[in-house]
């Protein structure tokens, strides 16, 4: 037989359990961005372009936010993108996700993620990419 203070930790367990999974159900709902699922999205939708460490087809991600649009070294960035005068952040990072071309006229990326809530979840992802100096 369970003892009663062996199962108040337990019914303790389950509360918090449910509580932890309404937050992020509420998170989801309210349009609030979750870097767990960017870290999902980005995986699916840009690894085939993109990496946090190496160059491919297109930058590599790490240290993005804060990093001059164009500025990793060893990669052929578009005359438009090198020209360009933006410092990636959570907005212009969102803006260029929605419409790179009407972000940066002249740039190379052909891929627009329509969905508002992939777009914040995914910048949410790329701002957890800190170069540990």
């Amino acid at each position: 037989m369970r003892s009663q203070s062996h199962r108040a930790v337990i019914s303790g367990l389950l509360l918090m359990t449910a509580s932890l999974a309404m937050a992020q159900s509420n998170a989801i709902a309210t349009g609030s961005a979750s870097a767990i699922k960017g870290k999902e999205i980005y995986d699916a939708r840009c690894s085939a372009c993109h990496s946090v460490d190496d160059n491919r087809v297109g930058p590599m991600h790490l240290g993005v936010f804060d990093r001059k649009a164009g500025g990793v070294k060893n990669y052929r960035y578009s005359d438009a993108l090198k020209k360009s005068k933006i410092v990636w952040n959570r907005d212009n990072l969102t803006a260029w996700l929605a419409n790179p071309e009407m972000l940066i006229p002249g740039q190379r990326m052909g891929y627009a993620m329509d969905n508002a809530q992939d777009r914040d979840d995914v910048v949410a992802y790329l701002a957890t990419l800190k170069v540990i100096k």
